[in-house]
């Protein structure tokens, strides 16, 4: 659990790192530009980072379904090895799969407009600045985020499937009430995670009549507001992360 946690705080960190600086120079100094280049790493980074992070919950979501499902059997299950070859399938599925993204945006023409009506370089609202058919660039993203978000979604669903079968076969209910707790954490974070990601991904498609100020608040969310959430649903729900924390504090205050 705690290997899957370094990596979802890493992968919050890249991700918080490639969009608030240059949000924050949009607000604080109207800086409104940004080099094509470092519009295209910024969109790389994001979607391959996001795509990793929906790999670490389907990591976790497998991690909960042995712990709870098979107990006695989780440290041989999940060893470091195997922990270390999850880690790395999600990095390279995200890398290879989000990396079509920046060259086929680049060899679009942009005669029209340049202007993008977001605070970073989402990949759609890109593509739909160029003066040629993007359908290539479309579909791709749209098989894409079929294959990640679907599959993921999926597979999360399948191990919660099984894990409430085995909730509901315990005899007690306080036994029920905290085994199910051990996993509410990883189900909040789910949530914030996906909710305004599936949002932003159909309104960039079919929600043409979806307000742009509020689409824009939206896509900003799904970026923005998972990072600051994990921290805090793992620091409280996690007893060794709070006992450290209190220790931490503790300490200084003495």
């Amino acid at each position: 659990m705690y290997y899957f946690l370094c990596m979802l705080a890493v992968t919050d960190l890249v991700l918080s790192t490639s969009t608030v600086p240059k949000m924050l120079s949009i607000f604080w100094f109207n800086s409104r530009e940004i080099d094509f280049s470092a519009c295209l790493t910024q969109m790389y980074f994001i979607h391959c980072f996001s795509a990793m992070e929906s790999g670490i919950f389907v990591a976790m979501a497998f991690d909960r379904y042995v712990a709870i499902c098979d107990p006695l059997r989780h440290s041989i299950i999940l060893t470091d090895s195997l922990v270390s070859k999850i880690g790395l399938a999600v990095v390279l599925r995200g890398s290879i799969l989000v990396l079509p993204f920046p060259f086929l945006v680049r060899q679009w023409p942009y005669c029209r407009t340049t202007i993008i009506p977001h605070s970073y370089c989402e990949h759609m609202a890109v593509v739909k600045l160029a003066g040629a058919d993007i359908r290539v660039s479309s579909y791709y993203s749209l098989s894409v985020a079929f294959c990640l978000i679907g599959l993921d979604v999926f597979f999360i669903t399948v191990s919660y499937i099984q894990i409430l079968r085995a909730i509901f076969r315990l005899p007690r209910r306080d036994a029920r009430l905290k085994t199910f707790g051990t996993c509410s954490s990883h189900l909040c974070v789910i949530l914030a995670f996906y909710i305004p990601a599936l949002f932003s991904f159909l309104t960039h498609r079919f929600g043409q009549n979806v307000a742009l100020h509020f689409h824009i608040l939206i896509a900003n969310a799904y970026l923005l507001v998972p990072p600051v959430l994990h921290p805090i649903i793992y620091g409280v729900r996690t007893k060794q992360i709070w006992d450290r924390l209190l220790r931490l504090f503790t300490h200084k205050g003495t």
